[in-house]
């Protein structure tokens, strides 16, 4: 007689499930879902990960799980152990900035997307649904590093390092769109924080507000490197 994993049935037909489920909604409701799911998973998954993945020992080193160790400095470990308490915490809200006409011209000009939802600045009072033209989405996201403060020498969010690199994004939307002339600016929210060599890797959920509405421009989960 075959022997079934029931554990492993029943993972699978909900992971089944919950992806069909997803496909029925709107838009704007299955962001509101995944924001849920989150929220709701977040602490035990981030206790879960931290027993299976990493344990930090004394002597500096990380060992993750059926590998080899991680070589941590004391530099990156001392970092390790601080991030690690702010993980779910909001850690920076940036600057006010104002997406001016001008701001959109010049990122068309750049791209070469000139669509008239961003430029034609009459043609949007009359025909679009926003009654202006709106900032394309990857110039929202391309403001990301500025409103961060990541770009400000001066204040570097981690002065101890050698290099920090932009590795990615793991997951971008545009829930809603950023209207010409409107103020914006970005809350920071660390994910998590992992061990590799000489350095750690770090994610954080970046959510664009809009001033006066209640819906996010963006909402990114930045992935950025740092070597000691």
């Amino acid at each position: 007689m075959k022997k079934i994993n029931i554990n492993k049935y029943k993972e699978d037909v909900m992971q089944k499930f919950a992806f069909d489920f997803k496909q029925w909604m709107s838009p704007a409701v299955r962001d509101y879902y995944s924001l849920f799911l989150k929220k709701t998973n977040y602490k035990r998954e981030n206790i879960l990960s931290w027993i299976r993945e990493y344990s930090i020992l004394e002597n500096g080193e990380s060992i993750k799980v059926a590998q080899a160790p991680v070589q941590v400095s004391s530099e990156a470990r001392e970092l390790f152990l601080c991030l690690q308490t702010q993980i779910g915490k909001e850690i920076h809200v940036g600057e006010w900035f104002t997406v001016t006409q001008d701001c959109v011209d010049q990122f068309s000009h750049v791209t070469g997307d000139h669509q008239w939802l961003h430029n034609d600045v009459k043609r949007a009072k009359v025909e679009s649904p926003f009654k202006t033209t709106i900032a394309h989405g990857f110039l929202t996201l391309s403001l990301l590093p500025y409103l961060t403060g990541s770009v400000d020498a001066s204040k570097p969010a981690y002065p101890n390092v050698k290099m920090t690199v932009n590795y990615g994004l793991n997951q971008v939307r545009f829930p809603y769109p950023v209207k010409t002339g409107s103020t914006i600016r970005a809350h920071s929210r660390l994910i998590k924080v992992s061990p590799i060599k000489r350095g750690l890797e770090i994610e954080k959920e970046i959510s664009i507000e809009i001033q006066g509405t209640r819906r996010p421009g963006c909402v990114a989960v930045s992935v950025v490197r740092v070597y000691f």
